[in-house]
């Protein structure tokens, strides 16, 4: 699709579910935008804001999609950007512009584009990429989208900006997915990283928890209630196709993928108390990892596929731990509090991100596994189910704000948050998927 334009609120410890819940699924339905959209609120200050100024795109009145407005909210909400005045300018890709100007207006960058309709109906979308302060060409690219893929052509501009800017991948063309709650109505939806473009995969008057994603974002992993108790099933996101994979005696919980994409470790109660097995995606026998009497449930793997982290109450209260993939001893994790809950583990293995109970509150906490240090990053009191953005800069997670469940991004230090205020229900368990094959 390019081109380069030069070559240069958790309930408590459940015996059955542990916290990953999902919603299930009675009708497999297509594909459908969803009718309300998100309104993204970004807030909070960072340290080391990069100035940037995005000059509305040439022809950019005649779209459906404001693209530069779009970029701009997306670097914005990285928390790695902050805008710059940009008004009363009019550039596009082949302009050579007065680099002094933006200097004036401490723009550090400049991003400059045009988008023109061609006659097959399909847009033309074109940036470049200036460095104000050295006075060089960053080079762009150019896309050949039709109008439903604008939105993903303006992420992926916003991706190589902030490539090139910050030397880290973008993650703003990658999507997310989480549950609704509409009346008695449940929905599993697939977005854009931002909240918008939500597409429906599943819905039914039966729970649906615990969704996660394939390491090739083909794939969500998630739980059923429709069989009126919890069943894992493996769904296509591409064509709705689903298939079961985990029906035993008792229940069966909290999938997650390891990063090889053939195999799901999940908890499950065949055998007595809930315990970890590992399964074949494609379905098959289980095998057992964890042999205790305690709870033992939310596995996750490491990004090496080497470690399970995971939650016990095999010390008293619900606890944090991690073992070989392969099974063996655990070794604990958490320390701080009596309740911690809802691992998440970054891509880049440096940082463990899970849900405690402080004082009755559902705290966000960031842990950086090499030294133990724990910082808890919201003031907000009904926080759950955290999930790292694929280059490990962001976590989106749901918490309740006036009274309604939303999501939130927010920065690893907690300074900038973004809300994705969706208008269809209560809004929970979001998974974030991984890079876009381009």
């Amino acid at each position: 699709m390019n081109k380069p334009l030069t070559d240069s609120i958790p309930t408590p410890f459940s015996l059955s579910l542990g916290r990953r819940t999902l919603m299930a699924a009675l009708a497999v339905t297509p594909f459908v935008p969803a009718l309300a959209q998100f309104r993204v609120e970004v807030s909070g200050v960072g340290l080391t804001q990069l100035p940037i100024a995005l000059v509305p795109f040439k022809g950019e009145e005649g779209s459906p999609q404001k693209i530069s407005a779009i970029v701009q909210a997306d670097l914005e909400r990285s928390g790695q950007f902050r805008g710059v005045d940009a008004s009363g300018q009019a550039l596009d890709e082949a302009s050579r512009p007065d680099l002094s100007l933006w200097r004036q207006r401490t723009a550090d960058s400049l991003v400059v584009g045009s988008v023109a309709r061609l006659a097959d109906g399909r847009f033309d979308v074109r940036f470049r990429l200036w460095d104000v302060v050295r006075g060089q060409d960053l080079g762009g690219q150019s896309y050949t989208v039709p109008q439903g893929d604008l939105r993903l052509a303006s992420h992926r501009i916003a991706d190589y900006v902030y490539e090139k800017l910050t030397g880290d991948k973008g993650i703003f063309s990658t999507r997310i997915a989480y549950v609704t709650k509409a009346g008695s109505r449940y929905n599993l939806w697939v977005a854009d990283a931002d909240g918008e473009n939500a597409q429906a995969a599943l819905a039914s008057p039966e729970p649906i928890i615990s969704p996660v994603w394939s390491s090739n974002g083909s794939q969500l992993a998630y739980v059923s209630f429709e069989s009126r108790k919890p069943v894992v099933y493996v769904h296509s996101v591409s064509n709705g196709q689903r298939r079961l994979v985990a029906n035993f005696r008792g229940s069966n919980s909290a999938p997650a993928w390891a990063p090889d994409g053939n195999t799901l470790a999940v908890t499950l109660s065949r055998d007595g108390g809930s315990q970890l097995y590992t399964i074949p995606a494609a379905g098959g026998e289980p095998r057992r990892l964890t042999q205790s009497s305690s709870i033992d449930t939310e596995p996750v793997y490491s990004a090496d596929g080497g470690t399970i982290y995971f939650v016990s109450d095999r010390g008293g209260a619900p606890q944090i731990y991690k073992m070989s993939a392969s099974g063996g001893a655990p070794a604990r994790v958490t320390f701080s509090g009596s309740y911690n809950i809802s691992p998440s583990v970054s891509a880049d293995g440096r940082w463990l991100a899970y849900i405690s109970r402080i004082g009755g509150a559902f705290k966000l906490q960031v842990m950086e596994l090499a030294t133990g240090n724990v910082a808890s990053i919201t003031d907000t009191s009904a926080d759950e189910s955290p999930s790292f953005a694929p280059n490990s800069k962001l976590i989106v997670y749901a918490t309740q704000l006036q009274g309604r469940e939303a999501l939130m991004t927010t920065t690893l230090d907690g300074k900038i948050k973004a809300r994705l205020a969706g208008q269809a229900g209560d809004i929970r368990e979001p998974d974030w998927g991984p890079f876009q094959k381009q």
